[in-house]
């Protein structure tokens, strides 16, 4: 088991790592599919297109029904977005472990950041309709930026906003994403393993631990040395 000696910050992915919003996606995203004349999706399928980003998961669902043109892709967005905006938290869940594990890390002083691909207009209330806003200084979502996870930017940004340097913060999420994303900035990752994944083993995803549990890396944690 790895230690992250004198962590002070901790950013973190939404979706499949702090919640299972995928019900949520799921039903906009057949909303969407039969207000086009498509089929809907099983839930499970759906599953493995989020990741990427609201548009990266219209285009997967068109795609694997047949056509997904560009045209086709910015019009089922704004369908995807009208649907999305009625359901968005409505039976998504925390998954256990996640507001204790967020409890302790205030406790301890560490400071943290959620770091989404998801669009601003659905992350911010979809935070304070599952009661965990308060625990985030700074929230950085897939519309924040030019670019998105992989890319590092948002997770220096995140690094930013909260005022600490790379090499005191550390990533948890869910996918090659959040692990590819961590790599480029330059800074450790965990990554869950209940989490999405976009259908990849997450096991088989190069990473600094995995946790079946958020409140399995409280461990891994070291209160900062008091000053002299």
């Amino acid at each position: 088991m790895s230690d992250f000696h004198y962590v002070k910050a901790v950013l973190f992915d939404l979706d499949g790592t702090l919640l299972d919003s995928i019900p949520d996606l799921s039903e906009a995203c057949n909303r969407m599919m039969l207000e086009l004349g498509r089929t809907p999706y099983d839930i499970e399928v759906v599953r493995t297109f989020v990741g990427k980003g609201m548009v990266n998961l219209v285009r997967r669902c068109l795609a694997g029904s047949g056509s997904a043109t560009e045209v086709e892709v910015d019009a089922a967005v704004n369908i995807f977005r009208r649907h999305y905006a009625v359901v968005n938290g409505q039976w998504t869940t925390l998954y256990a472990g996640v507001v204790p594990a967020l409890e302790a890390l205030r406790q301890r002083g560490i400071a943290m950041a959620c770091v989404t691909n998801k669009p601003a207009a659905f992350t911010a209330p979809l935070l304070e309709r599952m009661g965990i806003a308060g625990f985030f200084g700074a929230t950085v979502s897939g519309d924040t930026l030019a670019e998105k996870k992989p890319h590092p930017a948002p997770l220096l940004h995140a690094c930013r906003l909260l005022g600490f340097e790379v090499a005191d913060a550390l990533m948890i999420g869910d996918s090659a994403n959040d692990a590819e994303a961590a790599r480029a900035a330059g800074m450790p990752v965990l990554l869950v393993t209940y989490g999405y994944s976009e259908g990849v083993p997450v096991d088989s995803i190069e990473c600094d631990g995995l946790l079946s549990s958020l409140v399995d890396a409280l461990p891994r944690f070291h209160a900062s040395p008091s000053p002299v």
